[in-house]
């Protein structure tokens, strides 16, 4: 539907947050909408963008009053850089919103009544709580408002930041985020200067040509950092300045990774890693389990909150000892490995091939020897051969994407009558859609939110279900 440009929505007061971290009220004639550019709390003008049947999407131009539930932002880039949209908001009013989204998902959309509901467990850092960071390289940054409105040519257009939302082709140069702890800040700052003083050509997104496209910083608990740079094309001369310059100013950093990519996108999945120093990972521990990661590992970028997580699925699942466990979606089987002494036998099922590679690596590195780990479909892998084949399951662990688990696997886990089901999610909504699908067999018990991304929408949610009596 085409943008309605003339029409406004006067002295509206936004009463709550919805998906994606809209603020939400509702017009004279009660009709909901969804506001963009706003908090919960405030009064706005809004200008309408789109008008649907049950609802109306706007954007707020005009601040009649403010939220008292607004902070000042602390972030040079807000509004701008779209990676902390509810840094404007106060911590405690992000928790009690998130926690909201999820139990209304459960009710409205699982029509889910009767569960007990755990207290949403906040994030014991609110800033530089992300363990990875992946910063773009353009030759095209993104101009201020001041910018384009002074009419000056503009030399320096080298970015080294964030994407712009919905505008890939336009890079945000960062000055200092607060995602990350130092020396996150300095090392991106450093490649860029140095960069530019030997005359390093900076990625164009459009023409596809340059030689710098992205950096990634990772950590782990120790505050040992991995570097991984990628480059468009070979130039062993300054490839080598770079990254040297980089092992010698900071010692902090452990191991130092580089990939040529002549492709069209910076996926790295299929690109060969390779080693300029250090041995090529970090390594995490959780719990005296160890696990190696490198460039192109799958772990939780919020260490702490992730930790929490994992000791909540585990108290859900109240495992005794004697249990076969079945772990859905296991990715690189953290959650698996980290239940493994509970569990009599854990079953990681996962479709990416390389974080099984992960997985098999990882518990033999911890020398666990009741895991297995199968790759493939989950909505074809479960077979009556693989069933007999590894047990019937006691308890379920399923920790899916954000689309949640395909109607087929719910169907399987129905099949299956596993006395327990613990359903990990980082979508409330499609959570909520499942476990609908499952309330004639299964109880939901208790629901926990989990806050991962503090100054974001995005929450975890942890649910219990027990199978009811035949």
């Amino acid at each position: 539907m085409k943008k309605k440009k003339n029409i406004q929505i006067l002295n509206l007061k936004l009463q709550t947050a919805g998906a994606k971290g809209v603020a939400v009220g509702k017009n004279v004639e009660g009709k909901t909408v969804f506001v963009s550019g706003a908090v919960p709390g405030d009064v706005v003008n809004a200008q309408v963008i789109k008008s649907k049947k049950n609802y109306i999407e706007a954007e707020a131009v005009e601040f009649l009053e403010y939220s008292p539930y607004r902070v000042e932002p602390r972030c040079q880039h807000f509004g701008v850089c779209g990676g902390c949209k509810w840094q404007n908001l106060s911590y405690q009013k992000q928790l009690e919103f998130k926690e909201e989204e999820v139990m209304n998902n459960l009710t409205r959309i699982g029509k889910i009544e009767g569960f007990k509901k755990v207290n949403i467990l906040p994030s014991e850092e609110q800033y530089f709580y992300r363990n990875k960071l992946e910063f773009s390289f353009s030759n095209s940054r993104w101009l201020t408002f001041n910018e384009i409105k002074s009419g000056e040519e503009i030399e320096d257009r080298n970015a080294l930041g964030f994407h712009i939302p919905k505008q890939w082709s336009k890079v945000l140069d960062i000055k200092e985020c607060y995602l990350q702890k130092e020396p996150s800040n300095q090392i991106r700052l450093f490649v860029k200067e140095l960069a530019q003083k030997y005359k390093m050509e900076f990625y164009d997104l459009k023409q596809q040509l340059g030689f710098l496209r992205t950096l990634m910083i990772r950590s782990n608990s120790k505050n040992e950092l991995l570097v991984f740079v990628q480059f468009f094309k070979e130039n062993k001369e300054k490839r080598e300045i770079l990254l040297s310059s980089i092992q010698e100013k900071f010692p902090e950093v452990k191991t130092i990774l580089y990939a040529i990519n002549p492709k069209g996108n910076d996926s790295i999945y299929d690109l060969s890693i390779e080693t300029f120093s250090g041995e090529g990972y970090l390594e995490e521990e959780i719990e005296g389990l160890k696990f190696k990661i490198g460039a192109k590992s799958f772990f939780q970028t919020n260490y702490k909150q992730a930790v929490r997580l994992y000791e909540i699925t585990r108290e859900f699942a109240d495992l005794k000892g004697d249990e076969i466990v079945y772990d859905l979606y296991t990715g690189t089987g953290t959650i698996a490995q980290f239940i493994s002494k509970k569990a009599k036998k854990v079953i990681g099922v996962e479709s990416v091939p390389e974080a099984i590679i992960a997985a098999k690596e990882n518990v033999k590195y911890n020398q666990i020897e009741n895991c297995t780990f199968y790759c493939g479909d989950m909505k074809d892998i479960f077979t009556d051969e693989f069933i007999t084949e590894n047990g019937h399951a006691d308890v379920i662990i399923t920790d899916p994407p954000r689309d949640g688990m395909h109607k087929k696997v719910v169907e399987t886990i129905l099949n299956i009558r596993a006395e327990k089901i613990v359903y990990v999610s980082c979508n409330s909504a499609t959570q909520a859609r499942d476990l609908e699908l499952m309330k004639d067999q299964y109880q939901v018990v208790k629901v926990q939110a989990v806050d991962m991304f503090p100054q974001t929408h995005h929450v975890e949610s942890v649910a219990l279900l027990k199978l009811k009596a035949l």
